[in-house]
């Protein structure tokens, strides 16, 4: 048998994908090893539009019962690994850890994993403090004084968000250069509570039942102190999950799948990605799941028109 669009992830991308390719009555497949994407180690997010807030777990149950819904003539469901996707005469294969599948479209929705933190006790407190998302978490924090950790345009933007809220908010970058744009380097600087320490790099997460504080060092001076804090926000990159497909679609230096963002067109003819496994500019439970319904806007009109 040869799928219409075999779609790989099951995160809000994948499931959103795969509820709106069934009822378009494609022969679709929906491969992962689990529902929930990232959002799984979330205690409680705040910006799934239509809930107030829902935890983690909670949030990949939903996406599960939402796309099992569809589960039967349209729909195939399978909890496997994809080791690899190739191109053949009429489409393309799909391996995963147990068979071989066909299938003449893909939409890769396999999103990505943050970066983690590798220093002592940054696993002992993760969501006890250690937190990978201050659109996720930020509002946990209010009132607390809060480091973020990381130089780009996620460490800064997510120093903006949480200035809102905290009394304090204390930028950490190892070096005194920094990858995000200079306008919102020079915006989030000017704001009052937040202090920018460069030339520091994180050394240990402190805390008791909860974090309390950040060990760090001057990579100059050696010298090292102790930054109290009761959330440590990491944004350190993304390691996006595009292994599988990495000889078969364009791809930044980072591994993001590069598309058209009117489409989720990949440079190969026949595939298809959405959501944060892209190089997309902001990466959102909401934003993946939109991404994955026009994809599939996409490979319906291509697969019945064209």
């Amino acid at each position: 048998m040869t799928y219409d669009l075999i779609i790989i992830g099951g995160g809000p991308a994948g499931a959103s994908a795969a509820v709106y390719s069934a009822r378009k009555q494609l022969k679709t497949a929906i491969i992962t090893p689990e529902f929930g994407g990232q959002s799984v180690v979330s205690e409680t997010i705040y910006n799934w539009i239509g809930t107030p807030e829902i935890g983690g777990p909670e949030l990949a149950k939903a996406l599960e019962q939402h796309t099992r819904a569809y589960e039967g003539e349209f729909l195939d469901i399978i909890k496997e690994y994809v080791q690899l996707v190739a191109k053949t005469e009429n489409g393309f294969t799909v391996t995963t850890n147990k068979q071989t599948l066909e299938t003449k479209s893909v939409l890769v929705a396999t999103g990505s994993n943050r970066r983690k933190l590798e220093i002592l006790g940054a696993d002992q407190f993760e969501n006890r403090g250690v937190v990978y998302c201050a659109s996720c978490d930020g509002p946990l924090f209010s009132g607390q004084e809060v480091v973020v950790i990381g130089g780009g345009n996620a460490g800064f933007e997510s120093v903006a968000q949480l200035s809102a809220y905290c009394p304090k908010v204390t930028l950490i970058h190892r070096r005194d250069t920094f990858k995000a744009d200079e306008i919102t380097i020079e915006k989030v600087s000017a704001l009052p509570n937040v202090e920018i320490k460069t030339w520091i790099k994180p050394v240990e997460v402190i805390g008791e039942k909860f974090v309390t504080g950040i060990k760090v060092k001057n990579t100059q001076t050696n010298e090292e102190s102790v930054i109290p804090a009761g959330g440590i926000f990491v944004e350190i990159g993304q390691i996006p999950n595009t292994d599988y497909v990495k000889n078969i679609v364009g791809m930044n230096e980072y591994g993001n799948i590069i598309i058209d963002p009117w489409t989720g067109k990949t440079s190969q003819t026949g595939i298809w990605a959405a959501g944060d496994c892209t190089n997309i500019l902001y990466h959102q439970n909401n934003i993946a799941a939109g991404d994955g319904v026009k994809a599939v806007e996409d490979i319906y009109i291509t697969l019945t028109t064209k």
